[in-house]
């Protein structure tokens, strides 16, 4: 639609001015009722076997699709052809809703807030609050590795691929991007429950975030540099900096790619090289240690500042994917004259 354009640029400084207000329904909790709703159904419906419940978890991923990526279209579709305006508006407010940069910002910073001015174990309950592992026996580091960990992975399917996808066939396919990454969070787990019925919907959104992930690692590189030439700027050290563009680039190119998941840590190398700090390892997940690689290389020790560090690193590499989201809508534009 050739007011997908503004939609997008609108939707993303509504994001950075509001984020996600508590009292505003999310669309997302709707997408993540679908799927509890439709797993208790299949469930029943299908056989409790290991082909059963990879069957079971191929329709509901089909399901999901339709639903989550159908319904926004035709609605639009339908509001387009009463009003633009009211298409417009729709529009730009899904957008605007379906954008994570400044709800990750707030909360990754209240852990840095309990960090600084409160305990450790409010320090270990809010970061509980946006990561899946175990935090009740985290160690500061441990947590606030945790926080840094979620803002710069959650970069590419929270920010990067929303918007890419915006940009390809407007928000409605955002909308479909987001039932199957929420899909991907609430089944895909390889553990006994999951293992079969999840997997297709793990596999799918590995497929959907593979250029959004890699596009992402680049952009925070570049972003790296940009925090570093600014940091040299902005204190009488010229020598030292919290950043490393070369170090971003280095560690991008050695680590992201070691990690289950051939998406995840992607940005995740990218910020632990541009921070010189080490990320991921073991870690405890539902009472169960899981052994995971190091990624980065200790250059010096991780602190709470990394924290707001990394948003910085965020808020960069959104508004160069911005950029590129208007190039693409651009060519689109020309393209079909």
């Amino acid at each position: 639609m050739k007011w997908t354009l503004l939609a997008v640029v609108l939707g993303f400084l509504m994001d950075l001015c509001f984020g996600d207000p508590r009292w505003l329904y999310h669309p997302v909790c709707l997408i993540g009722n679908l799927i509890a709703f439709l797993e208790k159904i299949l469930r029943k419906i299908f056989p409790k076997t290991d082909k059963g419940e990879l069957a079971a978890g191929t329709v509901e991923v089909i399901l999901v699709c339709l639903l989550s990526g159908g319904i926004p279209f035709l609605m639009l579709h339908i509001l387009y052809g009463i009003s633009v305006w009211a298409g417009f508006a729709l529009e730009t407010f899904w957008c605007y809703q379906l954008l994570a940069t400044k709800s990750l910002k707030t909360e990754s910073m209240k852990v840095y807030d309990r960090l600084k001015n409160g305990t450790l174990d409010e320090a270990r309950y809010a970061v509980s609050m946006i990561v899946g592992r175990d935090t009740q026996s985290l160690t500061e580091e441990g947590v606030t590795k945790a926080a840094v960990e979620t803002v710069a992975e959650n970069a590419s399917d929270g920010v990067i691929a929303p918007m890419l996808y915006m940009a390809i066939g407007g928000v409605w396919l955002m909308f479909l991007y987001k039932g199957i990454n929420t899909m991907d969070s609430m089944l895909g787990y390889k553990n006994d429950k999951y293992l079969y019925f999840g997997r297709f919907a793990a596999k799918l959104d590995d497929v959907v975030n593979f250029i959004p992930a890699r596009i992402g690692g680049c952009l925070m590189v570049v972003s790296a540099g940009i925090a570093q030439l600014a940091e040299k700027c902005n204190t009488k050290d010229k020598t030292n900096s919290h950043y490393s563009i070369g170090n971003a680039w280095k560690i991008f190119k050695s680590d992201r790619k070691k990690h289950s998941s051939p998406n995840a840590a992607q940005t995740e190398s990218a910020c632990a090289g541009a921070l010189k700090v080490a990320l991921s390892g073991d870690n405890y997940y539902f009472g169960k240690l899981v052994h995971k690689p190091q990624i980065g290389e200790a250059i010096r020790p991780l602190e709470a500042g990394d924290i707001g560090r990394s948003n910085i690193l965020l808020y960069i590499t959104a508004f160069l994917m911005v950029i590129i989201v208007l190039l693409i809508r651009l060519i689109i534009m020309l393209a079909v004259r």
